[in-house]
Order: C-alpha cells, then structure tokens, then sequence
C-alpha cells in the first residue's frame, strides 16, 4: 500500500510542504503520496484521519500548531515545553488510532540561522507571539542568545510593543526575526512596523516567510547593510526532520 503524508492548515494555497516531499518521493523513487488538507477548522482532524487509512504522518501549519495539541495523545518534551506541534505520527493498530506530536521547527530555524550568527549577536527581537515564534525562542535560547517577543498587543511578561523599540533597544537587540505571516504572497507590501532607520550592518534578519523570496522586511534591512534571510531553509531543515521522524517512529511501532 502506498504510504500516504499530508499537511493540515488554513489557507494551503501557497504552501511549500506538498512539492517538497512531491519532488524528493519522484527523485528518490519512494512509494509514498503527500496531500495537503486545507480544514476550516482543526475538529476535522478526525474526518481526514477516518477516510484516509492509510495516511501515516502529517505536518501542521498556520493556524493549527497550538490548537492540535488537544487532539493528540502524546507530544515529545520540544513540544510540550513551548506548546506547539508541526508534525504528527499516525499510528494505527487494528481500530485502534493514536496520534503523536514533534515539532521540528526548532531544529530547522536553528540549523538555518546557526551559520549567520555574529559574536556581536547576543539579544534577539522576535516579532509575533504564535506557535512559530515558540520554536524560535527555543531555538535563539539554544544558541545562547536571549530573546524578547514584539507584539501589537503585548499580554503576557516578556512581550513588548512595536512603539518600545526604541534606539537603545535596536542597539542592545540585534537579531530580528519575524515570525509574523506579514509581507506573504500576495500582500508582499506589507511590512512589520519595525524602526528601519535604527537598522546596522551589524543587524541580522531573518524572516520565516518565503515567498516571496526577499520580503519587505528583508529588503529594508538589506538597504542598510544588515544580513539576511527568508525561511526557505529552515522548511527544508524542518521537514527533512519530519521525513526521519516518521520513517524512525513508524518502525519502532510496527
């Protein structure tokens, strides 16, 4: 029987996870099918389980990484510590369905930013509070570099607001991530509303977003020197972590 993956979010239409694992299925003769299942609503988790049998892992996108957790029956310690899943291991025994949670994001923008880093680049802004910014922090800590997030509406202690980031702020943190899905396709004007003018060369920015290739956010830092970088990378990272996952859990659950 064919295996088949897929990825679960709202909306799909420009997602990366389909032709990546279409292509290295093709390029690597493997028997396998990846789908994408576009849900409005993350209780259909179960319908698309039911009708596809023989659906044996699955990635989690935008806006699902938080709101799965309630429906699996297990998460692994990076998981459950910032509370945010991106790929699930299915596991069938007779009628019988568990679900498993990882989260590979950590692994992927750590690998992806690791070369990037400056001894200069103790602090970092990380713009947005969702699941992906979780695995960012996690990921920044791991690399020993202490992070704050940035949000519109700052809740919660360690959040700050995008009218805090003052000159001494910009100078103290000079890694700035966004995390936030703004400046995707087609909005690609849309822009953080960071203070660009306070950007060094001694900046880094990463944005998660990937297409298109070089946002807003990217090209205000590039023009004042800063180094660059879209999340292209870290998907690869990522979902070659979920590849080895899924093929590592399923044999030790057959």
């Amino acid at each position: 029987m064919k295996r088949k993956f897929g990825l679960i979010g709202f909306p799909l239409s420009h997602s990366f996870s389909r032709k990546f694992f279409t292509d290295k299925f093709l390029d690597e003769g493997i028997e396998a099918e990846y789908i994408n299942f576009e849900i409005e609503n993350i209780r259909q988790l179960s319908h698309v389980i039911a009708s596809h049998p023989d659906l044996v892992g699955l990635n989690v996108t935008i806006p699902y990484k938080e709101q799965v957790i309630k429906l699996l029956d297990d998460t692994d310690e990076s998981s459950t510590l910032i509370h945010a899943v991106n790929t699930i291991m299915i596991h069938r025994s007779g009628h019988h369905v568990s679900l498993h949670g990882y989260n590979t994001d950590i692994i992927g923008f750590q690998e992806s930013i690791r070369p990037l880093i400056q001894k200069y680049h103790h602090k970092a802004l990380v713009l947005g509070t969702g699941g992906a910014s979780k695995a960012v922090v996690k990921a920044l800590e791991n690399l020993k570099i202490e992070t704050i997030f940035v949000s519109r509406n700052p809740e919660e202690k360690g959040e700050i607001s995008y009218n805090d980031l003052d000159e001494d702020v910009m100078d103290n943190y000079k890694v700035i991530v966004n995390t936030t899905p703004i400046g995707t396709y087609p909005n690609i004007e849309g822009c953080p509303a960071i203070p660009f003018e306070l950007i060094t060369p001694r900046h880094l920015l990463f944005d998660l977003v990937y297409n298109p290739e070089v946002t807003e956010f990217l090209k205000q830092g590039k023009k004042r020197g800063a180094s660059i970088k879209n999340g292209l990378e870290m998907l690869h990272l990522q979902a070659l972590a979920s590849w080895e996952i899924w093929n590592q859990k399923s044999e030790k659950l057959s």
